[in-house]
């Protein structure tokens, strides 16, 4: 993809408020935000990332990071990493973050399916449509990593204990014998069932001078 140079109200403006549901201004602020973390470039990197403060604070911070560089959220049927991306493929991982209108409550099921497809996914790391034993361990140290006094035997228990409470909830008809290989997308659809992600996981532009991704 080549450089992004429009200016609000320009076709390209045009096609990305098409593409993402997001107004000429906002994609202006996104833009500037973008232009920001990127030191003017046409691309950013992960290390470009490293300069917003509160993102530190977060502890799945490399999952958040990562987020922006898997094709999978760029609503495109892409898989796989990517090295950097344009501003295009930046406003398509934020629109994850969009509210959805007040006045189309029909939308809110599909805006909540995509928004806990993107959660998915940050932490099925393999792209093989599971969130593994393995890999929820690993989400579990980040969320322990700011505890010192709990050690990775603490971690590694308190995960393979929530791992047995998914695989009760999720397939309360296993048999003896049957091993839980991971969560699914239609598990994590059900555990998460009656959560209103749709109206929590929003980006508030209000905030976009100071961005915080801890709340």
């Amino acid at each position: 993809m080549g450089a992004f140079q429009s200016s609000p109200g320009q076709p390209e403006y045009v096609d990305l408020k098409e593409k993402t549901g997001f107004s000429i201004s906002q994609i202006r602020v996104l833009h500037t935000r973008f232009k920001l973390l990127g030191h003017n470039g046409e691309t950013l990197k992960r290390d470009h990332f490293n300069s917003i403060p509160d993102l530190a604070c977060n502890p799945i911070r490399a999952q958040i990071i990562e987020a922006f560089f898997d094709r999978r959220n760029f609503r495109r049927n892409g898989e796989g990493p990517v090295d950097e991306i344009h501003f295009e493929e930046f406003l398509m991982v934020m629109s994850h973050f969009k509210a959805p209108s007040p006045r189309m409550i029909e939308e809110r099921e599909s805006v909540r399916r995509e928004k806990l497809r993107f959660i998915f996914n940050m932490h099925d790391t393999d792209d093989d449509g599971t969130i593994t034993l393995e890999e929820y361990r690993h989400v579990i140290d980040e969320l322990l990593s700011l505890t010192e006094d709990l050690g990775k035997d603490t971690a590694k228990g308190i995960a393979d204990a929530a791992m047995r409470e998914v695989a009760s909830t999720s397939m309360a008809h296993m048999e003896p014998d049957e091993f839980f290989e991971g969560i699914t997308f239609e598990h994590f659809l059900k555990l998460l069932k009656g959560f209103e992600i749709e109206l929590k996981m929003n980006v508030h532009f209000s905030m976009m001078d100071t961005p915080t991704f801890c709340k």
